[in-house]
């Protein structure tokens, strides 16, 4: 009896920057004589890029990131609308000590980029639409699953209609709410950190002169980015009960008191965008692998913002699952294979874990008020900053360097022969 025919190789829900970047680095794949059938269920209307504005979102994009989207030929759409970080300062506020990372000193061309998330996404939608191999369906939502020995099959809701389509593997890229890893009825562990981010564009007095400051204050960390026209993009970590009073202050006011908590480095504050705020929480899946599915991106794991590293993970997944699918096409394997997305999990583990472990220690250790954890962080600081294999160690951290590499991060191709 012939195989069954499936309507798609890969379905991925989920249509934001992870979603869209998974089907960016698979669209260019063979799968036998042709490339992979590829599927993007997105709930919500993609838009065209709005114009810019001073109001732009913006996200920190690592050194390996960048790789990622050089190596994939998606850079040069991205690259007007992305400042480089050529130093990071790491200060704890009203204390000595401070750790000063430069990229010079390290030989890249910057430790990361600050980019525009309206470009990354008009990049990612480019490329999309020049692939006739990938459909976007959309606004459409998965309402069921199931999952077979050789193949998933799903239910899609678009308006009033609902329809089947099936697929060799099916990615959960739908974010921290993700519906598809609540239908693989997948767990997942939260812990909130009790704070909110306030997310803003600000200028200051001074240039910033491309370096981001990660400064640590008695109510958590608070980001300043540098971004294009001078400006700095804002993450500014407040405990839940000031939230609402720091989003109704006058500019003003609200200037004044972030100048109080992050000093005078950068002169005055003098201009301030639309504010906006969102909780901050660890959220972890219990697994993040099912049978002909994987979760990627933060339906997998959604972080606290410190040090700028949840993005960048969830780019890392998008260039390790694109590597494992690669490897599985060369040696004509089925895609879905077992052992293949068990080898991704593995790998991908390793580097998940040492970024929560990361970025929940600076949390962790910079939110303890104890004198003696005081005093030893700062010191620590210090040491950090006189000692260089400890401070390379940091940056490669930093920069999303750390521990295996997948081929995208490396400069090669998926379709080159190169290891």
């Amino acid at each position: 009896m012939p195989a069954r025919q499936l309507d798609y190789d890969i379905i991925i829900v989920g249509g934001g920057l992870v979603g869209a970047g998974l089907a960016c680095a698979l669209a260019d794949l063979q799968s036998g004589d042709s490339k992979l059938r590829i599927a993007i269920i997105e709930a919500v209307p993609f838009r065209d890029a709005a114009q810019p504005s001073y109001d732009d979102r913006n996200i920190a994009l690592s050194q390996a990131s960048y790789r990622i989207f050089q190596t994939l030929g998606l850079w040069q759409d991205m690259i007007d609308a992305a400042t480089p970080i050529e130093s990071i300062y790491v200060s704890n506020r009203g204390h000595f000590g401070a750790v000063r990372l430069h990229a010079k000193d390290l030989g890249v061309n910057a430790l990361g980029f600050v980019a525009q998330t309206r470009a990354i996404g008009a990049a990612f939608k480019r490329r999309i639409e020049q692939r006739d191999n990938v459909k976007l369906i959309c606004p459409a939502s998965i309402t069921a699953l199931e999952i077979h020995n050789d193949h998933a099959d799903i239910t899609l809701k678009q308006g009033q209609h609902c329809s089947r389509l099936s697929c060799s593997l099916l990615v959960g890229a739908d974010g921290a709410k993700s519906k598809t890893r609540e239908l693989l009825g997948i767990a997942t562990q939260t812990h909130d950190h009790g704070q909110s981010a306030i997310v803003a564009n600000i200028t200051p007095q001074k240039p910033h002169n491309n370096i981001a400051y990660e400064r640590f204050t008695d109510s958590g960390p608070l980001a300043l980015l540098p971004m294009s026209e001078q400006r700095c993009a804002l993450v500014y970590s407040v405990w839940h009960n000031e939230v609402e009073g720091m989003l109704n202050l006058s500019d003003e006011a609200f200037l004044a008191q972030l100048s109080e908590r992050f000093g005078d480095r950068l002169g005055k504050l003098v201009k301030v965008g639309q504010r906006s705020s969102y909780p901050l929480a660890l959220s972890r899946a219990d697994r993040t692998l099912a049978k002909r599915a994987v979760l990627i991106g933060n339906a997998a794991h959604s972080l606290h913002p410190v040090a700028g590293q949840g993005f960048n993970l969830g780019v890392r997944d998008i260039a390790a699952l694109a590597e494992t699918i690669s490897d599985a096409l060369k040696e004509n394997l089925d895609i879905g294979n077992d052992a293949s997305l068990g080898t991704f999990r593995r790998w991908r583990r390793g580097d998940q874990q040492r970024i929560i472990n990361f970025t929940e220690g600076l949390v962790s250790v910079f939110s303890n008020p104890l004198a003696a954890v005081s005093l030893l962080r700062n010191l620590g600081l210090v040491a950090v900053d006189l000692f260089p294999p400890v401070k390379r160690l940091l940056a490669r951290q930093t920069m999303g360097i750390a521990g295996k590499q997948p081929r995208l991060a490396r400069g090669i191709a998926l379709n080159s022969e190169g290891s």
